[in-house]
């Protein structure tokens, strides 16, 4: 670490991976076990991002709900960590012992996890590939020179610090780093609605709240001990891009819990939350609109992996490249909930599987090279298949 003057210090890495949710995670795991120098940047203190901080402890399915696998890797990977010492609900046995096609039409590859022993699976997954974490840190500005991000200023408990990277991979959820470096980008025209999940303890034992709206799967059962209901707990809606109104906005969700809590208790004085999600539960917010963009089920030349709707059993989606992609900025690449995809679609990409596929991708090609505009594809295919990540549907 070098100092420049009073306040100022420069740290540099082959890759910088901004964001630490599923899709950093993803991406710091390939790049590092690709070669690179990494730096995964994260500004709260825990990894997993929505999947453990926000408490969204539902790893959503790796299939095509017609009995196919489609997401692989990492992907795959991170969802057996996840149940490493268990399960918080039904186990898919079926997948997880390599049962019969008929066996896994009948359980989609999903799974709930325990959020706060994930979130230390991850970490410790991440260090022993040899990652630098860096928690605290806000990326505050974007440096760019000749197409390509020079400097990352970020902002930590000891000041502002920048890091000189040699290719970049936003994670951040928001599409911050690409909109800091200029590139093209597309807020979510719905926006958000209010969330705010929590676990609680009464008599029964310990359960999960999912207060608000929420992910649940058309076969979701009750026996994973949550209560499966989709609710609006208010008519505000919020972009998840402005601060003032991310923070109204989180504070209005915190107001229906209390509320929510209360109702509870009034029934069942046993009723007592015992963690409450500490991020916003922010879906949608902003996106890169790439050189590519995901707009349809079918064959993709350039696609890096696939996934299936979670929302329902029959579509599989082929990523393409393209769709990680910046025109404008070579060494920048997007992963998880922000890459390039159109409206419809975009609720399909957002979630954990989507996430990993793409985090795995882009940390691959920035293992590969600092220039994605001029990556050889068919190369970056072959080592995400080495890895075990099928690209093509007519590979299922």
């Amino acid at each position: 670490m070098e100092k420049l003057g009073k306040e100022y210090k420069t740290d540099s890495c082959d890759v910088l991976v901004v964001g630490a949710g599923i899709a950093g995670v993803s991406a710091a795991l390939a790049a590092a076990r690709g070669g690179a120098d990494v730096i995964l940047a994260e500004r709260e203190y825990a990894p997993g991002g929505m999947a453990t901080l926000g408490l969204i402890a539902i790893y959503l399915p790796l299939c095509d709900g017609m009995g196919r696998q489609v997401s692989y890797g990492i992907s795959e990977e991170l969802l057996r960590l996840s149940i490493q010492y268990g399960a918080d609900g039904p186990v898919p046995a079926a997948w997880l012992e390599d049962g019969s096609i008929e066996e896994k039409k009948k359980q989609r590859y999903k799974v709930q996890f325990n959020p706060h022993l994930f979130a230390l699976l991850l970490e410790q997954l991440l260090r022993d590939a040899g990652v630098r974490i860096l928690y605290g840190a806000l990326a505050a500005d974007v440096i760019c020179r000749d197409r390509k991000v020079t400097e990352v200023v970020i902002e930590t408990k000891s000041g502002r610090s920048s890091i000189l990277p040699g290719a970049v991979i936003d994670c951040s959820g928001d599409a911050d780093i690409c909109w800091r470096a200029g590139t093209k980008t597309k807020l979510y025209p719905q926006g958000n609605g209010l969330a705010s999940w929590y676990y609680y303890k009464n008599e029964s034992g310990v359960g999960l709240r999912m207060f608000g709206l929420a992910d649940i799967t058309p076969d979701s059962s009750n026996a994973m001990k949550t209560e499966q209901k989709v609710q609006e707990i208010g008519q505000l809606r919020f972009s998840g891009v402005d601060g003032y109104e991310l923070s109204e906005a989180w504070q209005a969700a915190h107001e229906k819990m209390l509320e929510d809590i209360k109702a509870h208790r009034e029934k069942d004085p046993a009723y007592m939350p015992v963690s409450i999600s500490s991020i916003p539960l922010v879906r949608m917010s902003r996106r890169l609109e790439g050189r590519e963009t995901l707009d349809r089920m079918g064959f993709y030349e350039t696609s890096i992996g696939m996934c299936g709707d979670w929302c329902k059993s029959g579509p599989v989606y082929e990523i393409p490249f393209g769709a990680l992609c910046c025109d404008t900025v070579d060494n920048l690449l997007a992963a998880g909930r922000i890459i390039s995809v159109s409206d419809e679609i975009w609720n399909v990409t957002r979630v954990i599987p989507p996430c990993a596929v793409t985090g795995e991708a882009a940390g691959t090609a920035a293992a590969m090279t600092k220039n994605f505009s001029e990556i050889d594809i068919a190369s970056l295919q072959t080592r995400l298949r080495a890895g075990g990540v099928r690209i093509h549907e007519e590979e299922l």
